[in-house]
């Protein structure tokens, strides 16, 4: 909601300004995508700030994704279905059991940089593809 504010001074209409009133709406499907994102993250031990650096963006972006108040940008949800091994159209699942992740391939190091999550998002990108390519195979 847009609301115009003028500040008088001794009478005299000093400045117009406009002052926007945020009703901060969370949509269904922010907090869909936000719980997902936060349990695939913890599944892979991943904290906020090394998948915000991965994504190259703040860690309190991640937070607000999260928690449902910022939308993901598409760029970002492809590059995080690389990174965990599905379609981005899981992101949109409310439940767990239809989700088709695949987190079967663990990566164990103390401590993963981005480019290591690159590397692990390509990886798990070309298993993706063969097995789709290898599910549509078997449905001819």
């Amino acid at each position: 909601m847009l609301q115009k504010c003028k500040l008088l001074i001794n009478g005299s209409i000093f400045v117009t300004i406009l002052i926007q009133h945020s009703t901060m709406q969370i949509s269904s499907s922010n907090l869909i995508i936000g719980k997902n994102l936060n349990a695939l993250r913890l599944k892979m031990g991943l904290t906020q700030e090394i998948l915000a650096k991965y994504l190259d963006t703040s860690r309190e972006q991640i937070s607000y994704y999260e928690i449902g108040q910022r939308t993901i940008p598409t760029d970002q949800l492809t590059k995080l279905s690389n990174l965990f091994c599905m379609d981005e159209f899981d992101f949109f699942e409310e439940g767990p059991e239809n989700q088709k992740v695949n987190l079967a391939f663990a990566f164990r190091a103390d401590e993963l940089t981005p480019e290591d999550l690159h590397s692990i998002a390509q990886f798990k990108k070309i298993v993706h593809n063969y097995l789709s390519m290898k599910t549509a195979k078997r449905n001819e």
